[in-house]
């Protein structure tokens, strides 16, 4: 039962309480009876401060991984350099952290410590994939939504949380359904414009060329992106996108995983699924914010100069920031990236090891 419920680091704390006394027995039982979260004692997350008298100085991006799958962790971390270190952000890379051991541990769906750090951030940034998270780190969110604050999302956060039904933040949930309607398919509809589909590529044989929308070539968040390519698939939306949705590229399916690949014949590009869109959202008793998302986000998919371009200018667009020709995206450090897939995330790195 705890392993299902927390990570399996609660599961291995629960063995120790017994020996504890009945004080951390009782405070344990709090945990498990009333969802009360009760934070350990980790370090400070991790933060880049921002090159002085660059345009995004004195701006707070808060950037949160936290998917099994595609690497976030390894993504956001490198993102949060190039903005904090070619552009002047203060960046906050927060991560899905195991509570027994204090490891990044993408695994751990329950967990995401020092979200709080959203009460003084400017722009959040999310690459999350099916989060179960407490209501006391869940609020964070919520009420970072309510102010009416940017978002830019990636990839799987089109299915960013997986919360049971009888919880205070289920309508957060990539499946929400109630009969009202405004929270139809959670947090991926409502904020960022689609839930999880399906697999529209073939998945790890099919990569993903992006095309500029011909009518959206001028848009400042495009600046610069002629050649955006990634590993990953294209996911499948619904077309159109709602509401105010504007496509910005489109998803051109390969016929193998090289830049150099054509586009697969047939219905796959016919039409072509966008891959970055931008939107405005609005939760029930908060302010209009602007959001930009995109479906690609991989950290293999980062090594694309120019999908790094169009996820840094598309920050100065929500920031308020005016883009630049050619925005400076050049890989701060060293940048290895591991493949892609479930459990293939390096194994005990804490997020001071970054």
């Amino acid at each position: 039962m705890l392993r299902s419920t927390f990570c399996d680091g609660y599961g291995q704390i629960a063995l120790y309480l017994f020996y504890f006394g009945e004080p951390m027995r009782i405070l344990f039982g709090m945990v498990i009876i009333f969802g009360v979260f009760v934070p350990p004692l980790w370090g400070e997350p991790l933060k880049y401060k921002g090159t002085p008298h660059l345009p995004g100085h004195g701006q707070h991006v808060v950037l949160i991984s936290g998917d099994e799958e595609y690497r976030s962790e390894e993504a956001l971390v490198q993102l949060g350099r190039i903005l904090a270190n070619r552009h002047g952000f203060n960046c906050t890379v927060l991560f899905a952290v195991n509570p027994a051991t204090g490891e990044i541990d993408p695994v751990c769906t329950t967990n995401i410590p020092d979200l709080h750090v959203l009460q003084t951030a400017d722009v959040m940034i999310v690459n999350l994939r099916f989060r179960n998270l407490p209501d006391e780190q869940m609020r964070y969110f919520d009420d970072y939504l309510r102010s009416g604050k940017p978002v830019l999302g990636m990839r799987t956060s089109t299915h960013a949380f997986r919360i049971p039904k009888d919880r205070k933040f289920a309508r957060y949930s990539f499946d929400y359904h109630d009969n009202t309607g405004l929270w139809e398919q959670g947090f991926g509809r409502k904020i960022l414009g689609e839930t999880w589909i399906d697999h529209h590529g073939h998945h790890g044989h099919e990569a993903t060329r992006g095309i500029l929308v011909l009518e959206k070539r001028s848009h400042p968040i495009v600046r610069g992106c002629e050649d955006i390519f990634g590993l990953t698939d294209v996911y499948r939306v619904r077309l159109p996108l709602p509401e105010d949705s504007e496509p910005l590229v489109l998803g051109q399916v390969l016929a193998g995983m090289k830049p150099t690949d054509p586009p697969v014949a047939g219905s796959k590009n016919e039409p072509m699924m966008p891959v970055a869109w931008t939107k405005t959202y609005r939760i029930d008793g908060g302010q209009t914010g602007k959001v930009f998302t995109t479906t690609m986000g991989s950290s293999q998919d980062l090594e694309s100069e120019g999908l790094r371009r169009l996820l840094v200018n598309a920050v100065y667009w929500l920031a308020g920031l005016e883009t630049v020709e050619q925005a400076n995206v050049e890989i701060v450090g060293r940048y290895e990236t591991l493949p892609m897939g479930f459990g293939k995330h390096k194994k005990g790195m804490k997020p001071e090891d970054f």
